[in-house]
């Protein structure tokens, strides 16, 4: 087991996280909206007070969400962590976030689970648009992490034989189109820092990490500027 400090700001939300052998020691999220680079320092810092206070325990590790999500959100957080991990000569692990949206809903006491349940975790990209991918318990993907556009027969070759479960923001734009009984909902899951602890601790037991100074975020498709509606 391992001290890791572990971010989170693929979304709107903006989480930390110090866990140490699998718990959570301290954390700080705010639900609020996009205000990462004002919140993410001070959050960073609370919890390396924390870590301070503690004269017996030393950071092992950052972690830290790579996508997808939102590719301002993303910057800021692995900038972030790549310039603590290079500072303090720690390894820094890269967390995917659909992974992670999945093992929430895995370890959420609302999920009714069975052997043969599978997890399709869905982040809202533009209009029908979504980031997604299909695991199974073990978090084999069954379908690799890819952009999709929702329609009705999207997920049909898992939904016709077993229960798909659609976690996240995308999850409300599916349920508008996929009808199928075998459709389970669950919106309101979001990629959080506390959840990351599971996922993070198994890879640095395996020792994956990801290089300080190359590593870059898991985008799945390039980035579409758009022009700020008060300048048109």
């Amino acid at each position: 087991m391992a001290t890791i400090l572990n971010i989170e700001t693929s979304t709107s939300v903006c989480s930390v996280a110090l866990s140490a052998e699998g718990m959570i020691l301290t954390h700080l999220e705010n639900f609020d909206g996009r205000n990462h680079a004002t919140l993410l320092s001070g959050y960073i810092k609370h919890c390396l007070d924390h870590l301070r206070a503690h004269d017996d325990m030393r950071l092992d590790a950052i972690a830290v969400s790579i996508g997808p999500g939102s590719y301002t959100g993303l910057r800021i957080g692995l900038s972030e962590a790549k310039g603590l991990a290079y500072a303090l000569g720690v390894p820094l692990i890269g967390i995917d976030t659909l992974q992670l949206l999945a093992t929430a809903a895995m370890f959420s006491p609302d999920t009714e689970i069975t052997d043969s349940t599978l997890f399709a975790p869905m982040i809202d990209a533009r209009r029908m648009e979504v980031y997604t991918a299909v695991y199974d318990l073990s978090l084999t993907p069954l379908m690799t992490p890819q952009p999709l556009i929702l329609d009705s027969g999207s997920y049909s070759g898992f939904l016709d034989s077993q229960k798909l479960l659609f976690i996240g923001d995308g999850a409300s734009k599916a349920q508008d189109v996929i009808t199928s009984p075998n459709a389970i909902f669950m919106p309101g899951i979001k990629p959080l820092a506390v959840d990351m602890v599971a996922l993070s601790e198994r890879s640095y037991a395996r020792n994956e990490f990801i290089d300080i100074a190359y590593s870059v975020p898991q985008y799945l498709k390039e980035f579409q500027a758009t022009v700020p509606k008060k300048t048109l």
